[in-house]
C-alpha cells in the first residue's frame, strides 16, 4: 500500500519534522520554507523503496559553512531509513526564473560517496559540478506548485512561480526518452513514467506514477492493460512475483511513444 503525506506513518512525519528542524538550526534567518513534492505528497509513498522529495527554499544563497553543515545533516538523515532527495534553492533563483533551473545546494543517495570524500579531503564548498543547474527542476517545482506540501513557511503559492509549460515538458521529455531506452531493465518505473508523460500530453493531468497506472488500466487497450495491470500490483503492492516479457514491454513503449509523438507534432 501507498501512502501520501495525510496517511503516511506517524514515524515518516517525525522523520520530516527532524530533518526540517535540523535544517532550519543551520539556515537560521534565512529559511523560507520546507516543502514536499513527489510520491510522499502525491501518493505511492513506499516506505521500503520510496525517496522523500524536498525542496527548501532560502532568502539569499547558502553560505558555504552552512553548504557543509547540510551535507553532514543529510548524509546522517538519509537512508535512515528513509532515501532523501533534495534541492536548496534561493528567491532570486525563482524569481528570475531560467531553465535548466540554477539551485545552490543538492543531495541525493546518488551523491553520498563524493560528498564523503569531499568531507574527509577538506574539498569546500561542497558543489555537485560544474554548473549547479538542473534540468528536472522544471518538473520538481511544478509538481510543488500544483499539488506539493509546504511542511513550515511561506505559502507554495506565495513561493513558487508557475513554470512556463515548455520548460515542463522540456523536462519531463528527458526523462521520458531515458524511460524509452530503460524499459526492460526497470520496466515499473519506466512504464509508469511512459504512461504520466503522455497523460500530461493528453489530458494536461500532473500525475502520480499510480494515478498514471490506473488511468492506463482505464484507457489503454486492451491488450495492453494485463501488462500495466501487472505494473500497478508491483509498485501498489510490492508484488515481486510478476515477470515481464521483452515482447509486452516493446508493445507499451511503441504504443506510448507513437501516440506521445501524435501529439508533440500537433503542437
Amino acid at each position: 500500500m501507498g501512502y501520501d503525506w495525510k496517511t503516511c506513518p506517524t514515524d515518516i512525519k517525525t522523520f520530516i519534522e527532524h530533518l526540517n528542524k535540523g535544517i532550519k538550526e543551520i539556515l537560521t534567518d534565512n529559511y523560507v520554507g520546507f516543502y514536499i513534492h513527489g510520491s510522499l505528497a502525491m501518493g505511492g509513498f513506499h516506505p521500503k523503496s520510496s525517496d522523500i522529495d524536498v525542496l527548501v527554499i532560502t532568502n539569499k544563497p547558502i553560505e558555504n559553512k552552512d553548504r557543509t553543515n547540510l551535507a553532514l545533516l543529510l548524509l546522517k538523515h538519509s537512508n535512515s531509513p528513509y532515501p532523501i532527495e533534495i534541492s536548496f534553492l534561493n528567491t532570486a533563483q525563482l524569481q528570475h526564473w531560467q531553465h535548466p533551473c540554477p539551485f545552490d545546494f543538492h543531495y541525493s543517495e546518488c551523491w553520498r560517496e563524493r560528498f564523503e570524500k569531499d568531507l574527509m579531503n577538506g574539498n569546500f564548498p561542497l558543489t555537485n559540478g560544474e554548473t549547479d543547474t538542473d534540468t528536472d527542476l522544471a518538473a520538481h517545482l511544478t509538481i510543488t506548485y500544483h499539488r506539493g506540501i509546504c511542511i513550515e513557511g511561506k505559502a507554495i503559492k506565495d513561493v513558487f512561480p508557475a513554470i512556463p509549460k515548455s520548460d515542463y515538458l522540456s523536462s519531463i521529455l528527458a526523462d521520458y526518452r531515458e524511460c524509452l531506452e530503460n524499459i526492460s531493465e526497470d520496466p515499473i518505473y519506466c512504464s509508469l513514467n511512459l504512461i504520466r508523460v503522455f497523460r500530461y500530453l493528453k489530458k494536461g493531468v500532473i500525475s502520480s506514477k499510480i494515478e498514471a497506472g490506473q488511468w492506463g488500466l482505464k484507457t489503454f487497450p486492451q491488450e495492453l492493460r494485463n501488462t500495466i495491470g501487472k505494473v500497478v500490483d508491483c509498485y501498489q503492492n510490492g508484488n515481486d512475483a510478476n515477470t515481464f516479457t521483452i515482447a509486452e514491454l516493446v508493445l507499451l513503449k511503441h504504443y506510448v511513444s507513437d501516440n506521445v509523438q501524435k501529439i508533440i507534432k500537433q503542437e
